[in-house]
């Protein structure tokens, strides 16, 4: 892969990358909660996911996810069921944030959240990897880049590491700019408006995968 070439396949999913979806939402809403540690937690589980998805598309899973219809619509299902479990949870903990909010005095302290890594992490895990749609894009993406007279596996390499940085720099800006609205804001009643806001979010997102085609 050319310089050149790796310049345009840079620039290209930094723009896939810069418009919010499942990955970011999450990134957001665990930068709240857990701060700095959440959205590390985020980004590594996230980053997992990508690289096995990578190394799928190289060995041509991504072309037999399409020639089977079946198995494109399982994935489907299995993800968007995940969204939508994900954006229920947030709506009822936004429901006793709530509530207790209007039980303790405008005074009291914001909830404090234990943080748990290996449920941030395999939780971003199981968002990033549980979209086909994911799968299909880098499969039809990524082998426009390919100079098929050098090594591919070198170029996969690069591109993945390429897709990583991207992703670990985006949503570090995301994380520190909702961190320095949360500060200024205040906690209780941006929590609260978090929870909704991402619930909501994330039943629209899996109802928008349930419906979406392969192509």
């Amino acid at each position: 892969m050319s310089f050149h070439t790796w310049l345009l396949f840079a620039a290209a999913y930094l723009l896939t990358t810069i418009s919010p979806g499942p990955n970011v939402l999450l990134v957001i809403r665990n930068s709240v909660r857990y701060g700095s540690r959440g959205a590390a937690a985020s980004v590594a589980g996230n980053l997992l996911a990508q690289g096995i998805v990578v190394a799928l598309v190289a060995l041509g899973v991504g072309a037999v996810l399409v020639a089977l219809p079946p198995l494109f619509v399982a994935m489907k299902v299995l993800g968007a069921a995940y969204l939508m479990y994900l954006g229920i949870r947030q709506l009822r903990s936004a429901r006793k944030t709530q509530a207790s909010q209007t039980a303790q005095p405008a005074s009291a302290a914001s909830p404090a959240y234990a943080f748990d890594r290996r449920k941030v992490f395999r939780e971003a895990l199981l968002v990033s990897g549980s979209n086909p749609k994911t799968m299909i894009f880098l499969s039809a993406f990524m082998p426009q880049f390919i100079d098929h007279e050098r090594g591919l596996p070198e170029q996969f390499i690069v591109m993945y590491l390429t897709i990583a940085v991207t992703v670990a720099l985006v949503h570090t800006v995301y994380s520190l700019g909702v961190r320095g609205i949360h500060q200024r804001v205040g906690a209780s009643r941006w929590i609260a408006a978090l929870k909704r806001g991402s619930g909501l979010v994330f039943v629209a997102l899996g109802i928008k995968l349930l419906t979406a085609q392969r192509a």
